[in-house]
Parts: C-alpha cells; structure tokens; sequence
C-alpha cells in the first residue's frame, strides 16, 4: 500500500512508522496486525493510525477503546502543530451546529485554516 503513496517516505520516525502501518492494515491475522501496530508505536509514538488499530482489534473494554482513540486524537492534533485540549474543546462545543457536509473543517489538518477563516482580517 505504501507504493500508492509513491513508495519509500523520508527517514522520519513518524514516516517509518506509517510505513509499518500500511503493512498492519494489509495484514491478514487479527495478531499480525497487533503486533505490526505495537511495532509502529515503538518506531514513532506519534502513529496515529497505530492507536486506532489497537482501538478497533485488542481493547477489550469501552475504556480501553475511548483510551485508544483518546491517544490517536491527542497524537493527530499535535502532528498537525494544534494544542489538542483546544482543538477538542473548539470541535465538541461547535459540532452540533456544524453542518454534516463540512465536518472535514473540523478534522485536525484542517482545523487551523478553519478557525482563521472565522477571524477577521488584521487592520
């Protein structure tokens, strides 16, 4: 899958991790694909995707999903360079009113170009 990306990334951490993940979600065994997501967790903490595969396939409890998907959220806003206690806070207080068609304003790497476009121009 990583090859639908135009292969090979940079040497970042993140980058390999993500690689890992690619191979973790085209993986057939419910332990293959675990074990390829711990393995991209100890590559780079900050994997996203890495939280929302142990989310989905080892949680065994409610709290140990939401902890999972917790992790994933707080990771994905700080590789987006957001504070993510506000950027939760902003998106839970406005997401009743978003429109459903616009709901991709309020994803992490699109959030901050959301949020100027509601300031106004500086004099």
């Amino acid at each position: 899958m990583a090859g639908l990306f135009g292969g090979q990334r940079g040497s970042d951490p993140t980058d390999a991790a993500q690689d890992v993940m690619y191979e973790a979600w085209e993986a057939t065994g419910r332990s293959k694909r675990i074990a390829l997501a711990r393995k991209a967790l100890k590559v780079s903490p900050l994997c996203a995707d890495a939280y929302v595969l142990l989310a989905e396939e080892e949680a065994g409890s409610v709290e140990e999903v939401l902890d999972y998907y917790q992790k994933g959220l707080i990771v994905s806003a700080k590789m987006n360079d957001i504070d993510p206690q506000a950027w939760l806070a902003d998106i839970l207080a406005r997401i009743a009113a978003h429109p459903a068609h616009r709901i991709d304003d309020l994803l992490p790497w699109n959030w901050r170009s959301a949020k100027l476009r509601t300031q106004p121009a500086a004099a």
